[in-house]
């Protein structure tokens, strides 16, 4: 399998990702047609962060395919909370397991970790780096609401921490989209991405305004000002908050405009906008349903 592990978007080649957004298509369109494919295998889950929707679609997506789970559980409940290194722990989890999905709150530690597994490891999201899968889900939805001919993408909110932001701005560069990231200075793209990407060739503009770029836009992903990664509080004091949207702002949008959300959301889309044919994260995040069931169907096939 050229992919034993799945570790950041920058490792996936265009073909890569088509792979598996055409088997997403074809379970969404049959999934009783994978029903039992995997019956007797095992997900292991090795969640040091919480999770909902990531943890939740992968649970779902295992048990689909007809295979199960086992899962370490809240960290303060394992061996962690005896000092057991990450290592160790991964060390052991893989002998349970045909493949893992870890998420860690500390950047690099995915790589780190698949370093001492012979099973495929998954990046469920490592810090402020990566989230791979996140980004496939993304790209379903994107594919399946907007096309990727000709495409122009606004990405707005914390660029500096937001790991689902550094991945999908890699996944969009290998798909030719123009790229307008809007964000306030303090959370600009960090030095290394802006760099990663314009030796990619990717098309991108910075702006602290997104009415500067939103008549142009297909899709504007929105993210959340995340509290949880500032190392100072008085600093997320000061941007918390600033970049909103509701139903007014979209006015002045193309009619068929699609909005994206990571989720979970605070404040930055009222609740007005759900009710736009603009909205899309909700159904963004059903969709990680079927694009990890395809994502495990073909790594536990050894065919990514």
């Amino acid at each position: 399998m050229p992919q034993d592990h799945i570790i950041s978007a920058k490792h996936l080649s265009r073909a890569d990702i088509e792979s598996v957004l055409d088997r997403a298509a074809e379970i969404a369109a049959d999934p009783e047609a994978v029903a039992d494919r995997h019956a007797g295998q095992l997900l292991g889950m090795l969640f040091f962060e919480p999770s909902t929707r990531t943890k939740m679609s992968f649970s779902a997506a295992m048990k689909r395919l007809g295979g199960d789970i086992v899962d370490m559980g809240p960290v303060d409940q394992s061996s962690v909370k005896k000092g057991e290194s990450l290592a160790d722990t991964v060390r052991v989890v893989e002998g349970y397991a045909d493949a893992l999905v870890m998420r860690h709150p500390l950047e690099g530690s995915a790589k780190m970790a698949s370093e001492f597994v012979d099973v495929p490891l998954i990046n469920a999201g490592d810090g402020a780096g990566q989230h791979p899968t996140q980004t496939l889900l993304d790209l379903y939805t994107i594919r399946e609401s907007a096309g990727f001919s000709d495409l122009t993408v606004g990405i707005m909110g914390d660029l500096k921490y937001g790991r689902t932001v550094h991945s999908l701005a890699h996944a969009l560069t290998t798909f030719d989209a123009q790229q307008h990231f809007v964000s306030p200075e303090s959370l600009k793209l960090p030095r290394g991405v802006r760099y990663d990407l314009h030796e990619a060739g990717a098309s991108m503009r910075e702006h602290t305004e997104l009415e500067e770029v939103l008549d142009s836009l297909d899709v504007l992903y929105v993210t959340r000002i995340q509290a949880e990664r500032f190392p100072d509080e008085d600093e997320y004091r000061k941007v918390a908050g600033e970049y909103q949207i509701d139903a007014e702002t979209l006015a002045a949008a193309k009619d068929d405009l699609v909005v994206m959300h990571p989720l979970p959301r605070v404040d930055e889309i009222a609740p007005d906008v759900d009710e736009t044919d603009h909205a899309r994260y909700f159904e963004q995040a059903h969709n990680g349903v079927p694009v990890r069931m395809a994502l495990l169907d073909l790594i536990l096939e050894g065919n990514l």
